[in-house]
């Protein structure tokens, strides 16, 4: 989820916004919009149906009152096409023999009335699916399975999944004989050249490098094939630099972020150092558990939230090295921020309190990176990963 990769993230160089979108995709505004439409991924359950839908004004930073976009079965990440014309989402059910299976599913984006329709759904080939991507042409979707290993498909013209190209399971484990008993990939970016997809796997300890072709949908392991971080950190999710030089894995079990140097070139991350994603001075605790990474469209912050401790860590970026510097701590105002979404613009923050069912919005100060938060908290069902889509 969701980690969660921002929707528009082709369109960003810097601060500005150019769309990325398919050949035969609808003629996209030039300028930055006065709103975004935000699609909010969940768990479902008695306070959730689905996949949930509002508008956030970017002069004020409130959010319009959620709807019900799509019903789902815990669409708990979400990814939407460059046109902006689709959304895809995963779904962990137990409908086949009793046994947990996923499947991801596409929809066609209504803008006028937020609704999503339905377009078709495949088998993610593998169990607990649980994060999605779409290249930047918008014909292959990747996706990470928490049961062990990732997969790609192939996108038509009209939005719809094609038969997967490739189903790769991941082998091995590491220390930690409950958690890391076997592999548990948990999320898969593309880079800005949209050659390479990177895999975190919490389950191995290891960040896995794939090339993509683009053509076919196809991934193939790349060489080196993995990079490794410390034993019993869990890798969940990764952000890249919109420089396109950095990347950063926020490591769940271990609650810290490793920084690596990235070759586009190759597709060779190579670490630069590890620091803790809490807030400076806070010891690891049993409950505590890091859960989203993102990079501000700006390239000059990183923010990481926790659970348990509740918060969303604030980093400024060393724009040479690529090394990070905690500068501040805020607590999401509710209980297990799962996931949150920067806005294309980078000027607000949408972060999801799962366990307490709410949605709460900040403002990003613009030279200092720090959250202010808007208006109240809104009610959505276990929020946990967010998808701004162009109106």
């Amino acid at each position: 989820m969701h980690r969660f990769a921002l929707v528009l993230a082709g369109w960003i160089v810097a601060a500005s916004l150019n769309w990325v979108a398919a050949a035969d995709a609808e003629p996209r505004p030039s300028t930055t919009p006065d709103s975004w439409i935000v699609y909010v991924g969940t768990y479902t359950g008695e306070k959730s149906q689905g996949i949930y839908a509002c508008r956030l004004d970017l002069a004020s930073g409130k959010c319009s009152q959620p709807v019900l976009a799509a019903k789902a079965t815990n669409p708990s990440s979400l990814a939407a096409h460059p046109s902006g014309r689709f959304l895809y989402s995963v779904g962990e059910i137990d409908d086949r023999d009793d046994k947990p299976i996923g499947e991801i599913n596409g929809f066609a984006i209504d803008r006028a009335t937020l609704e999503l329709s339905p377009l078709n759904h495949r088998p993610s080939g593998g169990e607990g699916p649980c994060y999605l991507a779409v290249d930047k042409s918008g014909g292959c979707l990747l996706v990470a399975n928490y049961g062990g290993g990732v997969a790609s498909f192939p996108l038509d013209s009209q939005g719809r999944l094609g038969a997967a190209a490739s189903v790769i399971q991941h082998k091995g484990h590491s220390v930690n004989p409950k958690r890391q008993e076997a592999s548990h990939a948990h999320s898969i970016n593309l880079d800005r050249g949209n050659r390479f997809a990177v895999a975190a796997d919490l389950g191995l300890d290891k960040v896995l490098v794939y090339r993509l072709d683009p053509a076919t949908a196809r991934l193939t392991a790349n060489d080196p094939p993995s990079v490794s971080v410390a034993p019993g950190s869990g890798p969940r999710h990764f952000a890249f630099h919109p420089s396109g030089k950095f990347g950063y894995v926020i490591n769940e079990m271990a609650c810290t972020i490793t920084a690596f140097d990235y070759d586009a070139s190759a597709g060779r991350l190579t670490p630069i150092e590890t620091i803790s994603s809490l807030r400076e001075g806070e010891p690891l605790r049993k409950n505590y558990s890091a859960a989203e990474i993102q990079v501000h469209p700006s390239g000059k912050f990183v923010y990481a939230s926790n659970r348990g401790l509740n918060s969303i860590t604030l980093f400024a970026v060393d724009g040479v090295r690529g090394t990070l510097r905690s500068i501040d701590s805020t607590s999401t105002r509710g209980k297990t921020p799962y996931g949150f979404g920067i806005d294309p613009t980078g000027n607000f923050l949408l972060a999801g309190n799962q366990d307490s069912n709410t949605v709460v919005t900040f403002r990003i100060d613009q030279q200092t990176g720090r959250l202010a938060a808007v208006g109240e908290p809104q009610a959505i069902g276990s929020p946990v990963c967010f998808e701004f889509v162009a109106p």
